[in-house]
């Protein structure tokens, strides 16, 4: 598992870590996500049917950011801890942005007052090697939002930045 950090200009709020980790898969890829803190002072989205959702960014969401080494093209998902995702092809930073083809993304989420846990399983085209990037989005009870990544870059948090894709995947 990879420790993810807090973002600087972020409050720490009721989480103290965030831990993720990522394999490829022959089917496209395997993540899981370890939220520990306070989960009664987050928000948690509620168990929804399993779908492609646009948005879920707007609250606690894990993300993956993966772009084949040597190319500016890159996908991203989203996945919420209600079972919905989304996922995003761009042909370089924020440009080109269309629904990415995915066969099927299967979501698991438990948790208890003292964390949460996510694991998902994409089932899509994803070449490798590539840099990837793990985040997090954790909206507090009271609104305000918490940035978690392996890194970022300098100023205002920027999932999108190629400076968050700090893993390289490989095969």
């Amino acid at each position: 598992m990879h420790a993810l950090m807090l973002h600087v200009a972020c409050d720490l709020g009721p989480v103290r870590a965030i831990t993720a980790a990522i394999s490829a898969t022959p089917q496209g890829c395997e993540a899981e996500f370890r939220l520990d803190g306070l989960v009664p002072g987050i928000v948690v989205p509620p168990a929804a049917t399993p779908a492609r959702r646009d948005n879920l960014w707007q609250t606690t969401c894990f993300e993956i950011f993966w772009q084949p080494l040597g190319d500016t093209a890159y996908r991203e998902f989203n996945l919420s801890p209600s079972g919905q995702w989304a996922a995003y092809d761009f042909d370089s930073f924020r440009e080109g942005m269309r629904d990415a083809p995915v066969e099927a993304i299967a979501i698991a989420r438990s948790h208890d007052v003292a964390g949460l846990v996510l694991k998902a399983s994409i089932a899509a085209d994803l070449p490798a090697p590539a840099q990837v990037a793990l985040n997090a989005v954790v909206e507090q009870a009271d609104g305000t939002k918490q940035y978690w990544a392996l890194a970022f870059p300098p100023g205002r948090p920027e999932f999108h930045s190629e400076a968050n894709r700090a893993l390289i995947v490989e095969r």
